[in-house]
């Protein structure tokens, strides 16, 4: 089959979307798909699409569903749809309405969708492959932050989180991920300054990201949306326990009696939270017992299974 695989954000891009683009062409590939993977449709003949985001990838939908309206659509929701764009935006509600199957990345997504959509809906968690981990440090408990720096993300949490940690406290906190908008580049080198266990390591490579988190005791994901954020998935395969924003996009990804969670945006929560998985060790090994019990969700064997059924349905349909 000929799948035009549409993502708004390249791999290159080194985010969610453009990781999760990149995994599904390699999988359909491996299935002997011929894959096409591109930021908008070219009109070039394909036999099915699939579209990352229902906003960004609206132009490339409708044109397909005009040329090829007996031809399989499928939209898969990123976060910023889910929890914004399919609420408000006229094109992130059409694409809901042109697309024969809508897949959504963690479990609670399901429940963004209308009622009369969801017999469309699947849900496909994103993978990640075991890393083994490496020796940790001793002398301190270092905790990381992947996130790029725009609003979505509330980058900056964990940084204000670190000025209320004990002062005898070992944490160290570093974040990868590079400035998307403007005056965040500025801001984040006044954070590093305000605040010395927290440092900024800017864009880096995605496998260097990836050992850092292997590295790491503790992830810290503060975002204020997610539709299933893929950084979750290489922390729990690296055994790295996560500390996680209590939004419904972290919950479907970490199930709903997680221990790690605290309020969105409460930075007082989250040193708390941080201090308690450095000092409390009942606590930390009860974190990576509960991240471990879901690793088998974020299976790279899993996944793959489960895209490549997709398509042979929507081709049998």
């Amino acid at each position: 089959m000929h799948i035009a695989l549409i993502t708004p954000y390249p791999p290159a891009a080194r985010n969610g979307n453009g990781h999760t683009a990149l995994r599904w062409w390699r999988f359909l590939r491996r299935a002997g798909h011929r894959v096409d993977l591109a930021a908008s449709w070219d009109g070039q003949p394909a036999d099915l699409m699939i579209a990352l985001h229902a906003r960004r990838s609206h132009a490339s939908l409708a044109r397909f569903a005009a040329r090829h309206p007996d031809r399989p659509l499928i939209l898969v929701l990123t976060g910023t749809d889910l929890y914004r764009d399919i609420r408000a935006d006229a094109d992130a509600k059409s694409s809901l309405r042109l697309a024969h199957r809508i897949v959504v990345l963690q479990e609670h997504g399901v429940l963004e969708l209308p009622p009369e959509l969801r017999d469309r809906v699947g849900v496909i968690h994103q993978s990640s492959p075991r890393l083994a981990a490496p020796r940790r440090p001793v002398r301190s408990f270092d905790v990381c932050v992947v996130a790029h720096l725009r609003q979505e993300k509330d980058p900056f949490l964990a940084a204000l989180a670190s000025r209320r940690l004990p002062a005898d406290s070992r944490v160290r906190i570093r974040h990868v991920g590079g400035p998307l908008e403007e005056g965040m580049a500025a801001k984040a080198l006044e954070m590093a300054a305000a605040c010395p266990r927290w440092r900024w390591l800017g864009s880096l490579p995605h496998g260097e990201t990836r050992r850092l988190m292997a590295r790491s005791h503790a992830l810290v994901l503060s975002s204020r949306m997610e539709g299933g954020a893929n950084v979750i998935c290489e922390a729990v395969a690296a055994g790295t326990p996560v500390l996680a924003s209590r939004v419904p996009g972290n919950v479907g990804m970490l199930g709903a009696d997680y221990a790690g969670y605290f309020p969105l945006g409460d930075a007082v929560a989250l040193a708390g939270l941080i201090s308690r998985a450095e000092t409390d060790p009942l606590f930390y090994r009860r974190l990576a017992g509960q991240c471990a019990e879901r690793a088998p969700l974020f299976d790279p064997a899993r996944e793959a299974r489960l895209v490549v059924e997709l398509v042979e349905q929507c081709r049998c349909a």
